[in-house]
């Protein structure tokens, strides 16, 4: 038997960035006069004046490391020196994470453009990064059919086909729900939806988003891979712990990486680097301290198992239990199988979980006992302890148990925040549909739309335009988190606020109303993406409308009261503005991430330009400031007892002489 953790979106320890400020306004390059008013508050004191020489270059260093270590200080004053790199590398992009959004991302990133797809701009050098690599991927991945064919259609026009033979295990035709056991709905009766339901391959995917060598000769992805982690922390944003770990600069950034198999550490020069290590990142913040954040995250919960059936009794081979084999089973809500007023039937109606599943073949089932979503999350001992207590009411004999799945998925909680350099992507980028839990489709054609906007972006820098790294990242947010989809997200993020208050007869009426809307209405829902099949209903502040008012109309009358009591006190809570400006156009869209060029602060230039003349025309010698970008011809000074520093340059020389004076209070 395999046991095994599914953290859809929980960090690995791959890497972390640090912004360690190397920028130094504060030099002063004396030309012939300068204020002394600026300087008298700081020589208050003029004992014990000590005279020496140094150089302009032993000057910058002596300040850049000032400047370095006061930012490092700030993030970890405790860390331990890590080890000098034992190789370096250099990529456009860096992926970090190995999980389906790293390897959808890279692989997109760097596939060659199709020769049917001349607008899209050239393949990128990628380089994955994690240290898990080689790890098999643990999550039983369900995906509606019609998002799986969009998926596909996506990668086919980057010239990555995806093949269903290799990408998919199983697929129903048929999926079905049990809502019964409250508004007088019999405990038996079964909701069928006409849609098809899949069970992804996940061995069969995560080949065909590897490299050839993982590949066995298929069309596989050309990115490169280095087996090792990041080992950084962010504390602040663009501010990372230990020092030294990830450096920003105007051109890009540089990162260490350690291979826990070889104990070696990587240095790696990127121009963009994209964290894909999950909800719980290290290295992407949340803006969570913003008035209007949504509340923290909830969890979704499971306890999972493929078992194998002993089947030697069954009386229809075509069914395990109430379950028809042709078809997934996507929620099992009743609790008919704990003995009525138990406290176990108690509990099981104030913190609900279903049942969820998958017929594979012959007599292997995937079943899981899921918590939709919940804050505390609900334990996984008692989500075991209802499966095992689910299947022997329901006469079902598991014979063997081939593997188990714990599974943790943040769902919710703020977007990441922004002006970050290191881009968040999947989990890390809060992609986890907040009512449902869907990931896997949404983050496949999330990754098509930020590898088009990377691609393009340095292929412009390439092209003449110079490289801001700072725009790379904000046009790679801005092509997940949209004004719109952010719009689209917070609606989402209310029906998961509003489920976890639910007890089972609630959430009962609630699911009972929504599969009763069109299929075009509640699977846009459960899509919330943009690409995916149905999402265009709920693209507008009309269509979010429209879809509330209709869903409303079919719930039960207690239900639908208490949604519409819920939806007031959530919209007079710090942050509910975001619900009525999902569904209304007075309140105008949420803020974006597209990027914002910042000028460079020059004050009032007029006031400066006239005490620069003044102080020229005064009888008082003393030293005039200069910038310090004019210093490059500056000639010998010779300045009064004041002056704070006597330049003594030569346009000819490599190296200028500098006669500094510190005083105690300088030091």
């Amino acid at each position: 038997m395999k046991v095994a953790w599914s953290f859809i979106s929980v960090a690995s320890t791959a890497s972390t960035p640090l912004w360690a400020a190397t920028s130094t306004t504060a030099f002063l390059a004396p030309s012939r006069r300068i204020s002394a008013a600026p300087l008298a508050s700081h020589h208050s004191s003029r004992s014990s004046l000590i005279r020496r020489r140094i150089s302009i270059n032993d000057l910058w260093q002596r300040t850049h490391s000032r400047s370095q270590s006061s930012t490092c200080l700030s993030s970890s004053s405790s860390s331990s020196p890590l080890p000098p790199p034992t190789s370096e590398d250099e990529c456009d992009v860096l992926v970090l994470g190995s999980g389906p959004a790293a390897r959808a991302i890279a692989t997109l990133l760097s596939s060659p453009s199709p020769p049917s797809s001349s607008a899209l701009p050239p393949a990128l050098d990628v380089l994955l990064a994690d240290s898990n690599y080689d790890r098999r991927w643990v999550p039983n991945y369900g995906v509606w059919q019609d998002e799986w064919q969009s998926v596909c259609r996506l990668f086919a026009s980057f010239g990555h086909p995806l093949d269903d033979a290799a990408c998919l295990d199983r697929k129903w035709s048929k999926t079905d729900c049990y809502f019964g056991g409250s508004f007088d709905v019999p405990v038996e009766e079964r909701t069928r939806l006409d849609r098809a339901y899949c069970r992804i391959d996940r061995d069969g995917l995560k080949r065909c988003l590897s490299p050839d060598d993982d590949n066995a000769g298929g069309v596989g992805a050309r990115y490169r891979v280095a087996k090792a982690h990041h080992v950084s922390r962010a504390t602040s944003v663009n501010i990372y712990s230990p020092p030294g770990t990830l450096i920003h600069d105007d051109a890009g950034s540089t990162i260490l990486l350690q291979s826990p198999s070889t104990s070696s550490t990587l240095r790696v020069r990127a121009k963009l680097i994209v964290d894909c290590t999950g909800h719980e990142s290290r290295l992407v913040l949340r803006d969570d301290s913003r008035p209007d954040a949504p509340p923290p995250p909830g969890y979704q919960i499971a306890y999972g198992m493929l078992a194998k059936l002993d089947e030697s009794s069954a009386p229809d081979q075509s069914r395990c239990g109430p379950y028809d084999k042709d078809a997934m089973t996507l929620f099992d809500y009743r609790t008919d199988h704990f003995p009525p007023d138990s406290p176990e039937a108690r509990r099981a109606e104030t913190a609900p979980t279903f049942m969820y599943v998958m017929p594979l073949n012959d007599n292997r089932v995937f079943f899981e006992e899921t918590s939709l979503v919940a804050r505390p999350a609900v334990s996984f001992r008692e989500c075991r302890e209802r499966c095992a207590k689910r299947l022997e009411h329901l006469g079902i004999v598991v014979e063997e148990i081939e593997e188990e799945e714990y599974c943790y998925i943040p769902m919710g909680g703020a977007l990441p925040a922004r002006d970050q350099r290191v881009v968040g992507f999947g989990g890390a980028a809060a992609m986890v549909h907040p009512s449902t839990g869907y990931h896997l489709c949404r983050a496949m054609m999330g990754a098509g739309a930020v590898a088009r906007a990377v691609r393009d972006e340095l292929h412009a820098s390439s092209s003449g335009r110079g490289y801001d790294p700072d725009r790379a990242a904000a046009r790679a947010y801005d092509a997940v988190w949209t004004p719109g989809t952010i719009a689209q997200r917070n609606f989402a993020v209310f029906g998961g606020e509003f489920l976890m208050t639910r007890d089972v007869r609630g959430l009962r009426g609630f699911f009972d109303g929504f599969f009763q809307l069109s299929l075009p209405l509640w699977g846009g829902f459960l899509a919330g993406w943009p690409g995916l099949p149905n999402n265009d209903r709920h693209e507008t502040w009309w269509g979010r409308l429209r879809f509330g008012l209709e869903f409303v109309s079919k719930l039960p009358a207690s239900v639908a009261v208490d949604m519409l009591a819920a939806i007031v006190a959530y919209s007079l809570k710090p942050g509910g503005l975001a619900l009525p400006q999902s569904v209304t156009p007075l309140l105008g869209l949420p803020e974006g991430y597209g990027y914002r060029e910042r000028g460079r602060a020059v004050g009032d230039v007029a006031a400066k330009a006239e005490a620069r003349r003044m102080i020229l025309e005064s009888e008082v010698e003393e030293v005039v400031p200069v910038d310090f970008e004019e210093v490059g011809t500056a000639a010998s000074v010779v300045a009064t007892a004041d002056a704070a520093v006597v330049v003594e340059s030569h346009a000819d020389d490599a190296e200028s002489d500098v006669v500094e004076e510190e005083s105690a209070p300088f030091a």
